[in-house]
């Protein structure tokens, strides 16, 4: 079996399409190709844009040709942006930002009006998170509104010690309101956005009511957040190597 036929049957097995991270977690273990190169994260990353067989759809989102027609209507590109393609993209970052605290070993959550959000194929966020409920890190009052932020993750002491609120068509003055309530804890807040609202969340950010939070926010870009989904997968794979070796 030749490398990029390999990618391919990865592919086909997750419907037609994959994340860059999913296939470097996952098609090194298929039995049958030879990777004789000491980078062959590089190689998957490099056969992914051959066009002959693979199209992008999203950053770190790639499907193949011949499934094009068989995907679903929100993640086939189209010039005219619509409501689906929105929430379809907005769960697909939030969903990234959520397999990255896992693979992390961190536990995560997302709010309970998101739970039944598709991510990618048949997975749902609510599946994806690791709590079904958000630790009562705190007075209540102040869980309920952290309970409303698109991505927590929680380290060994169930404290939040990052949060993530997905900007894709939303307001960011109202996240930003949301994080003022965590002023108090040393939770590393950030906004995942499209790298053109870079320039608007800083804007906003220096507002005078964000005074309390501003040295304690972070701007994530779309193509930050899927390099490193890529990374700590690329890590998780090596790891589940070395484990087998072992």
């Amino acid at each position: 079996m030749k490398q990029h036929e390999a990618v391919i049957e990865v592919m086909e097995e997750n419907g037609g399409f994959a994340t860059l991270g999913y296939l470097y977690q996952n098609v090194l273990k298929l039995r049958g190709c030879e990777w004789k190169t000491k980078t062959p994260f590089a190689s998957m990353r490099r056969i992914v844009q051959d066009d002959r067989f693979f199209f992008k759809i999203r950053p770190g989102l790639w499907a193949l040709n011949s499934w094009r027609e068989r995907l679903p209507a929100e993640m086939k590109p189209g010039k005219k942006r619509t409501a689906e393609q929105d929430v379809f993209t907005h769960s697909y970052y939030q969903g990234l930002v959520v397999q990255i605290g896992n693979l992390k070993r961190l536990e995560t959550f997302v709010p309970a009006q998101d739970k039944n959000r598709v991510f990618l194929g048949d997975q749902r966020l609510g599946d994806l998170a690791s709590l079904s409920v958000i630790h009562a890190f705190s007075y209540p009052d102040i869980v309920r509104r952290a309970g409303t932020i698109d991505v927590v993750w929680f380290n060994e002491r169930r404290m939040p010690c990052s949060v993530f609120e997905v900007e894709h068509s939303t307001n960011i003055r109202d996240s930003l309101v949301k994080f003022v309530e965590l002023q108090d804890f040393r939770s590393e807040l950030f906004i995942v956005a499209d790298q053109v609202r870079r320039r608007q969340f800083r804007d906003t950010l220096e507002l005078s009511a964000f005074r309390a939070i501003r040295q304690y926010v972070g701007f994530m870009s779309y193509d930050y957040v899927c390099d490193l989904h890529a990374s700590v997968s690329k890590l998780a794979a090596l790891e589940g190597k070395l484990h087998a070796m072992g």
